[in-house]
């Protein structure tokens, strides 16, 4: 059955046919927004993640044409973006990534369209596509950008799949993710995680996504007990993944990873440019592998509460981390950053067995919830808060306990955006009555996000054409 979104983009293509040459044919493809239940930010560091699907998706549609221009125009931008393919594919090969990156962002307002043209170079750099003719993109997008909730990951995986099938080429689930976190890390430029990307792709309808970040594994989704549900409550103050703070508390975290790497002993590699390889038997090269109790025994005392980079670098060298460097002139939250990733790890896994195990009772699901609190504490201490998400919480945590809402936590980047809420099935007048108190006392507008819808691979393509 089609999905009503490829539904919705199909009959409105119409009143865009001035966009799209007649008669040739238009490929759709959707891929949904998400929450981040649990996981966040700990998944550069190998975490266990849980995400929600949302019902919100952009739908690209993608067509081949004779002119040699690559135009991508949004619903939602007022002028498209025009970029000749010569350029992005100089003598037939696919321009490299640095110099994509300058290309395509060198323009503020026009930097939106990386996400998208971005796709179309992964494609030739991983799967040798050799674009022969031009490529119109249109695309609509329903996720709402900078509020955490994946807008972006949203576009590149429906943009991606779109062009995939236009020129021949099959990808799974897991490979249009990868390529479309390349995408975000070396064209955009902004260093995410691979969550975002799985969830677009590889999500379903009603279920929560289980990936373990060393580096994507997919676990078998998670289901919700039918009386529960979650809710997202956009803040109203913008968030943006590639923002300064994220960026300083993942450098802080692989720092923290080579500073407990040296006090085991492990052998590290300089490789030029700030970074290292190191041999990691113990972990496997991932923070989130280090046990709590650990933590907490041998290395908690060992790692600084701030660090400098110059002082981290004339000791230690340089990080594992392939998309960000330690920057000489800052200071960074070494110790929050690497503890968070280690605790996280283990909320997330308690978090999944107690559903795995029904979560039939409210005290199981106070539990839940609190581990939510627990993961929102651990934002906070990185640094990563915000004054508007913080507020939320705290009318989360002033509702009573007849309202039915067990917990909440602020998601994705932090720093603003979306709070996750879990809540029983139908407590819809409570989760309305807080969005409304929390406009009344913050004064920013704030809008409810709920509903799910599956991934871009279980939606698959639709090809169609204007006559």
């Amino acid at each position: 059955m089609l999905h009503p979104d490829l539904q919705r983009l199909g009959a409105s293509l119409g009143a865009h046919h001035a966009f799209f040459a007649p008669g040739a044919p238009i490929t759709l493809a959707r891929a949904p927004g998400r929450i981040d239940l649990m996981g966040g930010i700990a998944d550069y560091s190998g975490a266990l993640v849980l995400q929600y699907p949302l019902a919100l998706a952009a739908v690209a549609a993608v067509q081949l044409v004779a002119e040699p221009l690559v135009t991508v125009r949004s619903i939602q931008q007022p002028e498209p973006v025009v970029v000749p393919l010569a350029r992005l594919f100089p003598a037939g090969t696919p321009l490299d990534y640095a110099a994509a990156h300058r290309l395509l962002t060198r323009v503020a307002h026009e930097r939106w369209a990386a996400y998208c043209i971005g796709t179309l170079l992964a494609l030739g750099h991983r799967h040798g596509v050799r674009p022969g003719r031009g490529v119109r993109i249109l695309l609509d997008s329903q996720v709402p950008p900078g509020k955490g909730v994946s807008s972006s990951a949203a576009i590149e995986v429906a943009t991606m799949l779109a062009l995939a099938a236009s020129h021949q080429c099959d990808l799974d689930g897991a490979e249009l993710a990868h390529a479309c976190q390349e995408v975000e890390n070396l064209v955009v430029g902004a260093p995410c995680g691979i969550m975002d990307q799985m969830t677009a792709a590889c999500g379903q309808a009603d279920a929560l996504l289980a990936l373990r970040c060393q580096p994507a594994i997919l676990e078998p989704p998670v289901a919700l007990p039918a009386d529960v549900a979650v809710w997202g409550i956009d803040s109203g103050v913008r968030h943006e993944v590639g923002g300064a703070d994220y960026t300083a508390v993942r450098v802080a975290a692989f720092m923290g990873y080579r500073i407990l790497a040296e006090a085991t002993g492990l052998a590290s590699t300089p490789v030029g440019d700030g970074r290292v390889v190191i041999d990691d038997p113990h972990w496997g090269g991932y923070l989130a592998n280090v046990t709590p109790g650990m933590w907490y025994h041998r290395f908690a005392a060992l790692v600084p509460e701030q660090l400098s980079g110059a002082d981290f670098l004339a000791r230690y060298g340089g990080i594992t981390d392939h998309a960000t460097q330690v920057d000489p002139a800052r200071t960074y939250p070494v110790a929050a950053a690497t503890a968070h990733p280690i605790l996280e790890h283990h909320r997330v896994g308690v978090f999944r067995a107690l559903l795995q195990g029904g979560a039939a009772d409210e005290e199981h699901r106070r539990l839940l919830g609190e581990l939510m609190y627990q993961s929102h504490a651990g934002y906070s201490a990185c640094g990563l808060g915000a004054s508007a998400t913080d507020l939320l919480i705290e009318l989360v945590r002033e509702l009573p306990a007849a309202a039915g809402v067990y917990g909440a936590r602020i998601t994705g980047g932090g720093s603003g955006g979306t709070v996750a809420i879990l809540a029983r099935r139908g407590a819809d007048a409570a989760i309305e009555e807080l969005r409304q108190r929390y406009e009344a006392r913050s004064g920013q507008r704030a809008t409810l996000l709920s509903g799910s819808s599956p991934g871009a691979i279980q939606v698959g393509t639709r090809w169609l054409s204007l006559h």
